[in-house]
């Protein structure tokens, strides 16, 4: 059974061609194709004999207070790329009017539409370098295509979506909860966490020094938001882009090598298998290099290796801040869920911490 909000949506964005006469065609002769695989929003393909291809997205309004926000900034991105030739690819939005590619319905969901990439697949795990490298070169082009643009065209859409400072202070108030048996148990976590606080002193640094600039950066750097060429299997261009907003250099590339340096997933109880892939790392960064170099202060070039060390430090204090308050954010599939994944990326982040030291002779 398909749910009316759907319907209007489908229609909407289905029978309306820009510079011709729109089409009123009946909902039966659309053949609407759920995505799976995306956390936040739901997904669809649209098909029909009259219509090309699109993709057809509900946002989600729990996570995006203002959908209207998430939809300008792609507009913004979109246009920029397209006017001022970066030769980056982005999906092309798609209208139900002459002005408005944002749809609302009756029941006040919103909805957008892009076209539809043929031939394309996404995969989620890299099960080698050079497709870490290839991920990694292109978030970095990706960026890079807007070293130009004034980034305060752009709207945060999730405040304080990377903010160290925040994500310490949480942890901090986590520890005041009266579930002691799961203050006891995350005991040692816990001093091991706060022994690193050092982290957030960094991060301060960076927001706070003009040496390291505010970007456009996508902020879900994962190979999960690349697609690839079914054919060839190179990149095609990165998607997904409902949390890119001004950030700064550590957000994307600390992303990729929280997700892909590591064999075991941040799920994986199998602590002692938790191990940097060397392979891995350097592909990442010399990936992302080859489109960045040029773009990235001297400190941000001195400071590239605390990009990981940033983003998995505060990954592992979220989880554990969510064990420690009862689990109220994340999902969980067991009550030691949050607990286990705190753990995975404290070993993570031990493991990368040794590895830098021994590999690059890096000072952390």
């Amino acid at each position: 059974m398909i749910d009316v909000n759907y319907k209007e949506a489908v229609l909407a964005f289905g029978n309306y061609h820009s510079f011709l006469p729109t089409v009123d065609q009946d909902f039966s002769e659309f053949i609407v194709t759920p995505i799976n695989g995306g956390l936040i929003n739901h997904t669809y393909k649209v098909e029909s004999p009259l219509s090309v291809s699109f993709l057809l997205q509900q946002i989600n309004q729990k996570v995006f207070k203002r959908p209207e926000d998430v939809q300008a900034n792609y507009i913004n991105l979109w246009q920029y790329a397209e006017f001022e030739f970066t030769g980056l690819l982005l999906p092309a939005p798609q209208f139900y009017n002459k002005t408005s590619a944002l749809f609302i319905d009756t029941d006040g969901n919103y909805w957008r539409a892009f076209e539809f990439i043929e031939n394309s697949i996404s995969v989620s795990i890299a099960t080698k370098p050079a497709q870490a490298k290839a991920v990694a070169r292109t978030f970095g082009e990706f960026t890079a295509a807007y070293g130009e643009m004034n980034v305060e065209m752009l709207k945060t859409v999730i405040p304080d979506f990377h903010n160290l400072s925040l994500r310490y202070q949480q942890f901090e108030e986590s520890l005041n909860t009266e579930l002691y048996e799961r203050i006891a148990k995350a005991l040692p976590l816990i001093n091991e966490f706060k022994e690193r606080e050092r982290y957030k002193h960094f991060y301060e640094l960076i927001i706070e020094s003009d040496k390291f600039s505010k970007r456009v950066m996508h902020h879900d750097a994962k190979i999960s938001n690349v697609l690839f060429s079914q054919k060839s299997g190179k990149v095609i261009c990165p998607v997904d882009f409902d949390t890119t907003m001004p950030g700064y250099f550590f957000s994307d590339l600390g992303d990729m090598i929280r997700s892909m340096v590591c064999s075991e997933d941040e799920n994986s109880i199998h602590f002692d298998k938790i191990k940097i892939r060397k392979t891995f790392y350097d592909a990442i960064i010399s990936g992302y290099l080859m489109e960045m170099a040029n773009q990235l202060t001297d400190a941000e070039k001195r400071y590239i290796h605390h990009a990981g060390l940033l983003m998995i430090y505060m990954q592992a204090l979220r989880f554990l801040t969510d064990y420690l308050n009862g689990d109220v954010y994340y999902k969980i599939n067991y009550p030691d869920h949050n607990f286990h994944r705190a753990k995975n990326q404290f070993m993570l982040l031990k493991s990368l911490e040794e590895f830098l030291q021994k590999q690059y002779d890096y000072k952390i």
